[in-house]
């Protein structure tokens, strides 16, 4: 006697379907999407860009708040007022040559 088959209802395999659907959709989410491993990652070299950008410009502020210091009127520092000088000005001493 042949053996009969059981064939799987329309809705088992809709389920099936639908379930499988939603792993793929929720599995590239996790990989792919807005909070998903690669934006993951993609942050945190971002942070860490940031953080070392952050101690470059504290450095350059501390230097400059060092300087404006030491050009304030309670403090003057007599070499970096010349060395403005220079700069700023293009002044030099007397006993000084100047080559072009």
């Amino acid at each position: 006697m042949p053996q009969k088959r059981k064939k799987l209802p329309i809705s088992g395999v809709a389920i099936f379907a639908v379930t499988l659907s939603l792993a793929g959709y929720f599995a590239f989410a996790a990989v792919q999407g807005e909070f998903g491993l690669f934006r993951r990652v993609q942050v945190n070299a971002q942070e860490q860009d940031l953080t070392r950008q952050l101690t470059r410009f504290t450095a350059q502020v501390a230097v400059m708040q060092n300087k404006t210091r030491r050009l304030s009127d309670n403090y003057l520092d007599l070499d970096l007022l010349d060395e403005q000088a220079r700069k700023v000005l293009g002044l030099i001493r007397a006993d000084e040559i100047v080559i072009r």
